[in-house]
C-alpha cells in the first residue's frame, strides 16, 4: 500500500502491523514478531488487554476532552490520587502531559518558576550528565547529553551544564570497573560550581540510564550523593522515570531501590501502556506549597494535558499492574532474564557486558573484552543487530553510542511486565539465533 508518511529512515520498508495481542505483533503478510522491548519500553502490559480497552470505551461514552485551564474530569482526578499515593514522599500533586518530552519540559519550567516563587530568580540552569537522554524537544535535548542526538541541533540548544556520566564499563575518571570513590559525584559538584550554585535550579537524572548507556545501574551511594548535593546547594532533584517508572525495574519507581525522594518525577511510556499517549509530572509538597503560598498559579501546560480518555487509559494500566502483582513479576522474571543473558555473555566473546534491574536489561557488544575494544561506529553494528532481529521476528531496542557517546553498540531487552518464564526462554533463544547469524566467532 502506498502512503504519504514521512518515515524516520526513508530507504527502509516498514512492515504494516495489522493486529497485536500480548507481546506478539502480526503484519499484513501474516508474519509474527516477538516484541522483546515493548516497542520503545512502552507497551508494558502487552497489547489487547481487555480491561484497558473497556475502560477507554467507557470513557469515550462519557466525555472525550476537557481543557485543563477551565475544567477537570474524574479520570484525571482518580489517576492523580493513585500516582500520588504510589510516589515517594507525601502530599504529592500530579499534572499530566502527552509524553515524556512534554513531561520533561514541564518539570524544567516548573523548576525555574519555583525559584521565582521563593524569590531566588537567578536560579534557572539545569544540570544533567553526558550520555543521558531526556527527550527530543529542544529544551529536553539541551538538558540531555546524548551526543548523537544533540549533534545536528547544537546551535539551537540552551547552554546547560553537563557532568560526567556514571559509566563503570569505561570510567571517565579512569577507575577500575566499580572500584572507585564515586569520582563522578565530585565532577557533579565541580559542574555546580562552574555554573554557579546561585544559578542552578535543578539536577535532572535518569536513575538508570537507558539507551545512552544501555541500562547502566548506579553504584550504591551514587543517587544518594546526588540527593545530598541538591540539599547542600538548594537545587531541585528531577528524576526522569519515563523509561524506568510504573514497575519496569521491579519497583514502581527505580529510585525506590535507593530510598530517594526526588522533588519532581517524570513519567510516560509505560504509564499509558501504548494504549494512548500519556505523560505525568509528580510534584512534591515543597514545590506545590511555594506556588500555593505565593502566586497561586503555574500557567504552563498542554492542550491534551489531563485528557480524560488518556487518563482513563493510564488508570486502567496502573490498576492492572497492581491487581496482577506485575511489579513483583518484573522482579522475579527480571532475575531469570538477566541470568539467561549472563549465560550468553559468558558464552560469546562479542558480548561485552549484560546489566539490568527488573525487566529492564541491556547487552553491549565489543570486538574484544579484555582490553575492551569497541566496533567502529561506521560498522553500524547496533543497526545490523536490530534489523537482523526484525527480519527474524524479534523486536529489539537499539542503544548506539552507549560506550562513550559515539562508539559502543548495544541493545535493550525489556519484555512486558506480565511475561512468563517460557516467554523469556523464547526471547533469549531467538536472540541467540540472531547473534549467531551476525557474528562469525565466539
Amino acid at each position: 500500500m502506498d502512503d504519504c508518511l514521512f518515515y524516520p529512515y526513508l530507504n527502509k520498508q516498514y512492515p504494516v502491523i495489522v493486529s497485536a495481542k500480548g507481546m506478539i505483533l502480526t503484519d499484513s503478510s501474516g508474519k509474527e514478531y516477538i516484541d522483546a522491548c515493548c516497542g520503545a519500553i512502552t507497551t508494558n502490559i502487552g497489547h489487547g488487554v481487555t480491561e484497558v480497552i473497556d475502560g477507554i470505551k467507557a470513557q469515550l461514552d462519557k466525555v472525550t476532552f476537557t481543557h485543563r485551564f477551565k475544567f477537570t474530569n474524574e479520570a484525571s482526578q482518580q489517576l492523580s490520587v493513585l500516582l500520588s499515593n504510589l510516589s515517594p514522599g507525601e502530599n504529592n500533586k500530579v499534572s499530566f502531559a502527552s509524553g515524556g518530552g512534554e513531561a520533561i519540559e514541564f518539570a524544567i519550567k516548573l523548576a525555574r518558576e519555583y525559584y521565582i516563587e521563593i524569590n531566588k530568580p537567578s536560579k534557572y540552569k539545569i544540570i544533567s550528565r553526558w550520555q543521558s537522554f531526556h527527550g527530543n524537544t529542544l529544551g529536553a535535548l539541551s538538558a540531555g547529553g546524548n551526543i548523537l542526538r544533540r549533534k545536528r541541533y547544537s546551535p539551537m540548544l540552551i547552554d546547560f551544564g553537563h557532568a560526567s556520566p556514571h559509566n563503570c564499563i569505561i570510567c571517565p575518571h579512569l577507575k577500575d570497573n566499580g572500584n572507585c570513590a564515586l569520582e563522578c559525584i565530585n565532577d557533579f559538584e565541580r559542574t555546580i560550581h562552574r555554573e554557579g550554585p546561585e544559578n542552578v535550579a535543578a539536577i535532572l537524572i535518569e536513575p538508570i540510564v537507558g539507551t545512552s548507556l544501555c541500562v547502566s545501574i548506579p553504584k550504591e551511594g551514587y543517587l544518594q550523593s546526588i540527593r545530598e548535593l541538591c540539599n547542600k546547594y538548594d537545587i531541585l532533584m528531577i528524576a526522569d522515570e519515563v523509561m524506568t517508572g510504573v514497575g519496569r525495574t521491579g519497583q514502581f519507581y527505580a529510585v525506590q531501590y535507593w530510598d530517594i525522594v526526588p522533588d519532581l518525577i517524570t513519567l510516560a511510556k509505560g504509564l499509558g501502556g501504548g494504549y494512548i499517549p500519556l505523560g505525568a509530572i509528580v510534584i512534591s509538597e515543597k514545590i506545590y506549597s511555594a506556588f500555593k503560598n505565593n502566586s497561586q498559579s503555574f500557567t504552563h501546560g498542554y492542550t491534551f494535558g489531563g485528557n480524560p480518555v488518556a487518563s482513563a487509559a493510564g488508570l486502567e494500566v496502573v490498576n492492572y499492574i497492581l491487581k496482577n502483582n506485575l511489579i513483583h513479576n518484573s522482579q522475579e522474571q527480571g532475575k531469570y532474564l538477566l541470568s539467561k543473558l549472563k549465560e550468553l555473555e559468558k558464552k560469546y566473546q562479542f558480548i561485552g557486558e549484560v546489566s539490568g534491574l527488573g525487566l529492564f536489561t541491556g547487552m553491549k557488544f565489543v570486538k574484544k573484552k579484555n582490553p575492551l575494544e569497541t566496533f567502529p561506529a561506521s560498522d553500524q553494528i547496533t543497526n545490523k543487530i536490530v534489523d537482523t532481529a526484525l527480519n527474524m521476528g524479534l523486536v529489539l531496542y537499539g542503544a548506539q553510542g552507549c560506550i562513550d557517546g559515539i562508539n559502543g553498540d548495544g541493545i535493550i531487552i525489556a519484555p512486558p511486565l506480565n511475561v512468563v518464564k517460557e516467554d523469556v526462554d523464547t526471547i533469549v533463544n531467538r536472540l541467540e539465533q540472531v547473534l549467531l547469524k551476525l557474528f562469525s566467532y565466539s
